[in-house]
């Protein structure tokens, strides 16, 4: 409810309760470092603002009127509250630069943000203490949801979702890739996988809700259409390592972020499977609740440090039959 004109605020409040307690208004002045004069003003303006007189003035000193020891009462308890306020709010403050609540979508967190943190905490002044920062993995629609709900400070998601009503800057790219054991007849054909074919397979993939599944449907329906219909999956799994271990076990071809499976791809475990018609690059970014630019403290600080870090690729050796990366630019290469 809107209060009415005639309630004083918080400084004149202070001001009344002042003189209930030091029954001077010269020691009201000293108190809050103003003159005299400029206390008498403030309580007239107050009588003449709430309408009723709250001070008796005599050569004596000055004392609150009946009137006036009622409002010093209610000021005392409207004080209290607003000193636990302030205290309360204090501590918002300090919990935003001390903590910080992150969730991010599961390739981001497995592959990326372990090296970020930890580069982040080295980059830390000497002798500054380390803030508390917690990591929840899940695929992007739930991170999403978080950040709406409030309770996650900065997400980080992958794939084509651009979420309505949050604010939200781009930290980098990778590229999924469709991959097999060197066993598998994919393995060993010289003409690529297309789009069709691939939509007809029973393939290895991330859940419902997956920046991974969306990139892939996403580029599958950019060929095909929308509604084109998708075979049942194979296997339907929650996280990026259980599709990395069903790939490497030859349950079915696999389709996953590139960052995931490096090190299989460079010792030949794996293959990474032609599909030329697909645009299978994925955009990488950070997303938050509120203001256009990001949260102050800890939250911005991380974002900064990530955007403005030198992540250099790593030179990787092309697995027998692997399909070149062209046109992608580095994943691990953040951007503005």
């Amino acid at each position: 409810m809107a209060l009415s004109t005639h309630v004083p605020d918080l400084a004149a409040l202070e001001v009344l309760l002042g003189v209930a307690q030091e029954g001077s208004l010269n020691s009201v002045a000293r108190a809050v470092g103003v003159s005299q004069q400029a206390v008498s003003a403030r309580i007239r303006a107050m009588e003449a603002q709430t309408g009723v007189t709250l001070v008796h003035r005599s050569p004596r000193g000055s004392r609150l009127t009946a009137e006036g020891v009622v409002i010093a009462e209610w000021a005392a308890r409207l004080l209290g509250v607003a000193a636990e306020m302030d205290a309360g709010i204090a501590a918002l403050r300090a919990d935003r630069r001390d903590r910080l609540r992150v969730s991010a979508s599961l390739t981001i967190a497995e592959q990326l943000l372990p090296g970020w943190l930890s580069s982040f905490r080295a980059a830390r002044r000497p002798g500054s203490a380390a803030p508390e920062i917690l990591l929840t993995a899940i695929n992007t629609t739930t991170v999403i949801a978080h950040v709406t709900e409030g309770t996650a400070d900065l997400g980080f998601t992958e794939g084509p979702q651009r979420p309505a009503g949050l604010h939200g800057r781009v930290v980098g790219h990778d590229r999924l890739a469709v991959v097999v054991t060197p066993g598998h007849p994919w393995a060993r054909r010289r003409r690529p996988v297309g789009a069709a074919e691939l939509a007809a397979t029973p393939l290895v993939s991330r859940e419902g809700g997956s920046g991974t599944l969306d990139t892939l449907t996403a580029a599958l329906a950019a060929v095909l259409g929308r509604g084109t219909p998708q075979v049942v999956p194979a296997l339907s799994l929650p996280t990026t390592a259980a599709v990395r271990s069903a790939a490497l076990a030859g349950t079915a071809p696999a389709v996953i972020s590139e960052l995931a499976v490096e090190d299989d791809l460079a010792t030949g475990r794996l293959v990474t499977v032609r599909t030329p018609e697909l645009d299978l690059r994925r955009t990488l970014r950070v997303i938050w609740d509120g203001a256009a630019t990001p949260p102050s403290g800890v939250a911005r600080d991380l974002i900064a440090h990530i955007t403005r870090r030198d992540q250099p690729g790593r030179t990787r050796r092309p697995a027998s039959g692997a399909q070149p990366a062209t046109g992608t630019g580095n994943p691990r290469r953040s951007a503005a």
